[in-house]
């Protein structure tokens, strides 16, 4: 019924044009579920006043990306029609995009992916591939920390936000069973980070585990001379979120984290979650 009443509002608010406001200006657009209207946070806040702020809106599900990485081409459209004017370049870099994923299209493509990579696999086609595991896994830590992902000013490819600004370091580890040596980290980039971020991801490509820990922590304790830095299940396991709570209020989108969890995994946080 909540998401059914935004929808509303999103039609409502697309249904006419807004071209003497300032909604132009916001920095979060909520995306209908037919993906071709939206509606600026700010004019929802003021139509449904228990969304105060992007964190009320994630917490029941939602997800949001840069509207540079989403690549919206129906944003463009709309926002023309709605503002009489084209969206600025430097507009558009500011703005967020917020929906609600198809959660049963994508669980249903991971069981089918699931199927593929085991086939190629045995065929000795797929041997050391973790691309898709691995954008996989930091859309999952996207979507459970509420991080925005935005393009890097270095050459790392991408930086992960959290909403207070604080840097994330998101390492995906693709296994049923994690490697003796560890989960490997650029010591760089450890230190360039405030968060660091493990997400273990089953070969059928459900959350087996989360890890969350303090960057300083990570350099002070497992740094060493060398630019890499091991973190092996023994040293960091009383930090997965199966056996800790002392990081659950950086769960932003509980709902999106408990969808894909491995069914154990998904026992004991819907345990804890609820305490």
């Amino acid at each position: 019924m909540t998401i059914e009443k935004l929808n509303e509002e999103i039609k409502l608010f697309s249904s006419s044009t807004h071209g003497s406001s300032d909604y132009d200006k916001d920095e979060f657009f909520v995306m209908s579920e037919n993906r071709t209207e939206f509606a600026p946070l700010k004019y929802l806040q003021k139509r449904l006043p228990e969304y105060k702020d992007i964190n009320s809106l994630l917490k029941i599900g939602f997800v949001y990306d840069s509207l540079e990485l989403s690549n919206n081409e129906n944003f463009g459209q709309w926002y023309e029609k709605q503002f009489s004017k084209k969206l600025p370049r430097r507009d558009a870099r500011k703005i967020s995009i917020v929906y609600v994923p198809n959660n049963k299209l994508i669980l249903d493509q991971i069981a089918t992916v699931h199927k593929s990579y085991e086939v190629l696999q045995h065929e000795q086609i797929l041997l050391n591939n973790k691309n898709l595991p691995t954008q996989l896994g930091e859309w999952y830590a996207k979507c459970i920390f509420g991080l925005k992902q935005l393009k890097s000013t270095s050459q790392r490819g991408f930086d992960f936000v959290m909403g207070d600004g604080k840097r994330v370091e998101v390492q995906v580890e693709w296994s049923d069973v994690s490697s003796p040596k560890g989960v490997k980290i650029k010591k760089t980039l450890v230190d360039l980070s405030d968060y660091c971020v493990i997400i273990y991801v089953a070969k059928n490509f459900m959350i087996r585990e989360v890890c969350f820990l303090d960057s300083e922590y990570v350099s002070r304790k497992f740094s060493s001379k060398g630019h890499t830095i091991f973190l092996k299940d023994s040293d960091v396991s009383a930090y997965f979120f199966s056996k800790s709570s002392k990081h659950f209020d950086k769960i932003i989108n509980p709902i999106t984290f408990l969808k894909y969890a491995s069914p154990n995994l998904a026992m004991k946080l819907s345990e804890k979650l609820n305490q």
